[in-house]
């Protein structure tokens, strides 16, 4: 396989990945609408940075510390639940208070960053693949690319199989994320300036996707917590 093929398909890998719908988008979604373009590819970076953690902890074999741990796993999830009702709330004001764009540098355009990074930290989703799939591009194990999408994994199983542990892969598979942080954005906005009330109704979307993902993620954490007592 080519080095070529190989950034391809780990470009491929990472945008799959970032791609479908979830609290990440959520605030991503967030920020796009109401703030503008730059602030939504700041959230994403913060998402963005997260993984490059989780990448570095996955090397050091710091992320076998939390798989071994039910304990730190439940503590883990019930933090990212907590902060995703609390930002479901933030995305409900904006909601309200949002009709249009705003295109101009304010100081609430740099909190999209912290914002998304601390969500992302503790974002069940990412720490499961970070404690599965994830650990495993640094080895020589192939992996099945679409197996671990989110939503349409089952369907797409087989279909793209890779060979980890390449560097190329890796590069290709950040790509992949950056595309989507720049791109998501974009066409956000660039539909936003054409639709009337289109910035509170993503909010209020987004609103309600934290929300729920946020009350999913305490009943998970309550259930192992409460076993393990």
């Amino acid at each position: 396989m080519t080095l070529v093929t190989t950034a391809l398909i780990g470009l491929v890998f990472g945008f799959a990945l970032a791609s479908p719908p979830g609290p990440m988008n959520a605030i991503i979604a967030e920020e796009s609408v109401v703030r503008g373009w730059l602030a939504g590819v700041r959230a994403g970076l913060g998402a963005f940075t997260a993984d490059a953690c989780f990448f570095v902890l996955a090397y050091l074999g710091v992320v076998g510390i939390v798989d071994e741990s039910a304990l730190l796993q439940g503590l883990m999830v019930a933090t990212g639940g907590v902060l995703m009702l609390y930002f479901a709330y933030g995305a409900f004001e904006d909601a309200r208070s949002a009709s249009s764009f705003v295109d101009a540098e304010t100081d609430e355009d740099q909190k999209g960053f912290q914002k998304a990074f601390v969500l992302a930290l503790t974002n069940p989703y990412q720490i499961v693949f970070w404690l599965t799939v994830g650990v495993h591009m640094l080895d020589d194990k192939a992996i099945d690319v679409f197996a671990n999408v989110p939503y349409v994994g089952q369907e797409l199983a087989g279909t793209l199989v890779v060979q980890a542990g390449s560097p190329t892969l890796i590069v290709g598979f950040f790509l992949g994320i950056l595309v989507w942080v720049a791109g998501f954005p974009a066409t956000l906005v660039s539909v936003g300036k054409r639709v009337d009330r289109f910035a509170p109704v993503v909010a209020g979307s987004s609103a309600v996707v934290l929300a729920g993902f946020g009350l999913y993620f305490l009943a998970d954490a309550s259930g192992t917590l409460v076993g393990l007592f």
